[in-house]
């Protein structure tokens, strides 16, 4: 047998495989949905606090979501939602943009991704391994249902 028609035989069946667990096995929490909102959320780092503000962000699931990051220190954090593969610096005074969907339900940590330092805070020693947030993703099928 010819190894062109070989290799079309295998694209169709892989092809196919794909096609068929998306439609008949794949979860209803994994399918990818879009619900068409967008929702835009400042977290600002804290000047010399090593937290963000707000620590809890809650959207839906399927939205689109904006984070505005806002770093009020002199030195470098960043930001990182492991579930999303977000991992972006946030330099000195600035503010930077992440987009993603939130396609997934659940709770996820937002955390500090670059070693930023410690201190005392209200009489608290603080540090890089503070700045710890939650993202929660909402379900869109109610628990009644």
């Amino acid at each position: 047998m010819n190894k062109y028609i070989i290799l079309i035989i295998l694209a169709v069946v892989i092809i196919g495989g794909g096609i068929g667990y998306r439609v008949y096995f794949l979860p209803e929490t994994s399918v990818p949905v879009t619900t068409g909102k967008t929702r835009e959320i400042t977290i600002t780092a804290k000047r010399d606090e090593w937290r963000f503000d707000p620590e809890f962000v809650e959207v839906d699931r399927g939205d689109k979501v904006i984070l505005h990051m806002v770093n009020e220190d002199e030195y470098d954090h960043g930001i990182a939602i492991d579930k999303y593969g977000i991992s972006q610096r946030m330099p000195p005074n600035a503010t930077t943009h992440i987009e993603f969907v939130a396609t997934q339900e659940g709770d996820f940590p937002l955390y500090c991704s670059v070693p930023c330092g410690e201190g005392e805070v209200d009489g608290k020693h603080r540090g890089h391994v503070d700045m710890v947030g939650k993202l929660h993703v909402r379900s869109l099928i109610s628990n009644t249902q």
